[in-house]
């Protein structure tokens, strides 16, 4: 279903985008690595965190393999995968101001 006429994006913006989307990737599976060394025991109360940046990371992983194919060149694609990748950030910034107000809460009851 590929049209010929279809614009594409530029190789140069799509990798900048690779490279954005990987890094913003590998932060959020770093903050779920250290919030699951967190000290305070976890509840839970901290479940729905931990399903909400799961979620988000699953989704941006997903958007990173659209990005990944060779049809990401196309304007159509391209904009899929951006959405995706903007959903998933939008889980995990949820779940990590989710996860700071959860630890503050313990913290000073």
């Amino acid at each position: 279903m590929s049209n010929e006429n279809e614009p594409l994006v530029e190789m140069l913006f799509r990798n900048g985008t690779l490279t954005f989307v990987g890094i913003i990737l590998s932060f959020s599976l770093t903050f779920l690595s250290q919030w699951a060394q967190n000290p305070i025991p976890w509840t839970l109360i901290d479940l729905p965190t931990m399903l909400l940046l799961s979620a988000g990371i699953i989704t941006q992983g997903s958007s990173l393999v659209i990005f990944l194919r060779h049809d990401s060149l196309q304007r159509r694609v391209y904009d899929k995968a951006s959405k995706v990748f903007l959903c998933g950030l939008a889980m995990t910034v949820s779940g990590v101001f989710m996860a700071i107000v959860i630890d503050f809460v313990q913290l000073i009851t």
